[in-house]
């Protein structure tokens, strides 16, 4: 099996997955379908990721792992998302680039690690219960007369 130029991950939160590849040394730029991309771009679902995930807080939180590690603009970074919510995928997004980020050096897996973008968030959705009207915690109105 040839080499392969990127490093895949997948991240998880909620429904959400996140299947990111961090291309490690791009030449020039990469053209998959209508997508090209160049160095030390991050797209998401054919998306720039200022234009999937908007907004200055989304910005600070999908920067933050490449921040802390020195890797700004170092990687280009395609990913597809799907399931769960807008924040659930911002989640799973960050998890994958973390990992991705991991493979490549040690140290970056310590300061990743601290920092606990290496954790996946284990909450889920509770399961609906039998009797409680369709929600999981929603308790059936009793007549009072």
């Amino acid at each position: 099996m040839a080499d392969k130029n990127y490093i895949f991950t997948k991240g998880k939160r909620k429904e959400a997955v996140a299947r990111v590849r961090l291309y490690k040394d791009l030449k020039e730029t990469l053209t998959a379908g209508t997508l090209t991309v160049k160095k030390g771009d991050i797209f998401i679902n054919d998306l720039p990721v200022d234009k999937y995930f908007s907004g200055l807080v989304a910005k600070a939180y999908f920067e933050e792992p490449l921040k802390i590690t020195n890797n700004l603009g170092k990687y280009t970074i395609t990913a597809r998302v799907e399931g769960g919510g807008n924040q659930s995928q911002l989640g799973a997004f960050i998890h994958g680039v973390s990992k991705a980020l991991s493979q490549i050096d040690e140290k970056n897996k310590q300061i990743l690690r601290k920092k606990g973008f290496l954790t996946r968030d284990p909450r889920v959705r509770q399961r609906r219960k039998v009797g409680m009207g369709g929600k999981a915690r929603r308790k059936k109105q009793s007549p009072k007369r």
